[in-house]
């Protein structure tokens, strides 16, 4: 039973620091000030979004991303740009909003440095009217 236990501590130790080593190989980059777009609205009034985006970026990549990120600012103003007042306000079409976005900054990415070089973007704070 002791045997069991250690060995039970031992690998969740194990794992512990692996994904530890894992998550400090990451920095986040994020885009100053927040974005603020409008969005296509049904009634006469002005749609618009505040959001905050945060890129998982590895540390490496970091100065890279920073250098893209007046090119990865527009695509996403973009893209928010283009959607209906019913997808922004609902939470399955932010997640649809969010995929996007991330496929379009990857593709961007790609396209100019030659590797995707972000993990995840991320929505740390939308507002909307």
């Amino acid at each position: 039973m002791f045997k069991t236990l250690l060995l039970c501590s031992f690998l969740l130790t194990l794992c512990t620091s692996v994904s530890r080593a894992n998550a400090s190989d990451y920095a986040y980059y994020g885009f100053e000030p927040d974005i603020v777009t409008n969005y296509v609205a049904v009634k006469k009034k002005m749609g618009y979004v505040r959001l905050t985006v945060e890129l998982m970026v590895a540390g490496d990549d970091l100065s890279i991303v920073e250098h893209h990120a007046p090119l990865l600012r527009d695509a996403i103003i973009n893209i928010i740009g283009q959607q209906s007042e019913a997808k922004v306000k609902s939470i399955k079409g932010r997640a649809e909003i969010l995929l996007q976005c991330e496929e379009q900054v990857k593709e961007l990415l790609i396209k100019e440095t030659g590797k995707p070089l972000i993990k995840k973007l991320l929505f740390t704070q939308w507002l909307d009217n």
